[in-house]
């Protein structure tokens, strides 16, 4: 994964969207989000809310930095 210096728009996204920030398949996704679904919560139909985005960059890291 590049380091990048793109800002991350915080917004509403779906669970593709979010595989493809990271550069990950949706399966490494899901994996990845496993430990967190409780803390994160279940999707709003096709996306994830901004604050279950901003809670899965807490847990997560922004994509494309190092942490």
């Amino acid at each position: 994964m590049g380091i990048t210096n793109d800002k991350f728009e915080l917004k509403a996204y779906s669970k593709k969207e979010l595989a493809e920030k990271y550069q990950v398949s949706v399966k490494t996704f899901d994996k990845w989000l496993k430990p967190f679904t409780e803390k994160i919560g279940e999707k709003r139909g096709r996306f994830y809310t901004v604050n279950q985005v901003k809670t899965m960059l807490e847990v997560l890291g922004v994509p494309g930095t190092v942490n």
